[in-house]
């Protein structure tokens, strides 16, 4: 297993699942491993609320080892917290996460480049392995809007970023994985 991955795909592409595994295979290799899912998910409206809810609950019934703590945006902080030798974290997602800082539900937008410095100080740092899952946004056409194109280009940078910072980069479509990046 890879000290750090990064997990890329589009919406449904089986990205959070292949995280699950890896998780799932990280409890399995020790009686003393943890895992520990870091859901940066926030539910403002009935629809968000019952897939979180739902999401929940699948994953507590294919990794029930698997603990989640719900931070939307003190990212580098929560990892720095959490990594340790014998614990496993996994990150879902950081394109949520990025969302929060450039496009809070209240308050004025954040610029993503200390939040994103602090993040991969944090990556660098970990003392246990990680795996984050992210979205891949940047294959279609160019958005007409100039927030919307600032955010894929905010994204990519993230994605390109964090990618320099992981031993393993793999990108998920239709539920099979393409690695982008192996450790060595």
């Amino acid at each position: 297993m890879p000290e750090r991955e990064l997990i890329l795909g589009g919406q449904k592409s089986g990205k959070s699942r292949r995280a699950e595994l890896g998780a799932a295979a990280w409890l399995a290799l020790s009686a003393t491993h943890r895992a520990v899912l870091v859901a940066t998910a926030e539910a403002h409206d009935d629809e968000m609320r019952a897939r979180i809810a739902r999401h929940q609950a699948d994953r507590g019934e294919r990794v029930p080892g698997l603990a989640t703590i719900e931070e939307p945006r003190a990212l580098a902080e929560t990892l720095a917290a959490l990594s340790a030798p014998d614990t496993l974290v996994v990150v879902d997602c950081l394109t949520l996460w990025l969302t929060h800082l450039l496009m809070p539900m209240a308050g004025a937008p954040v610029d993503p480049r200390e939040a994103t410095d602090a993040l991969l100080q944090s990556l660098r740092n970990a003392r246990g392995p990680l795996i984050l899952v992210g979205n891949e946004i940047g294959l279609g056409v160019i958005p007409m809007g100039r927030e919307v194109r600032a955010f894929v280009d905010a994204l990519g940078r993230l994605n390109q970023d964090v990618a320099a910072a992981c031993d393993r980069v793999t990108l998920m479509a239709a539920g099979l994985p393409l690695t982008l990046k192996e450790p060595g």
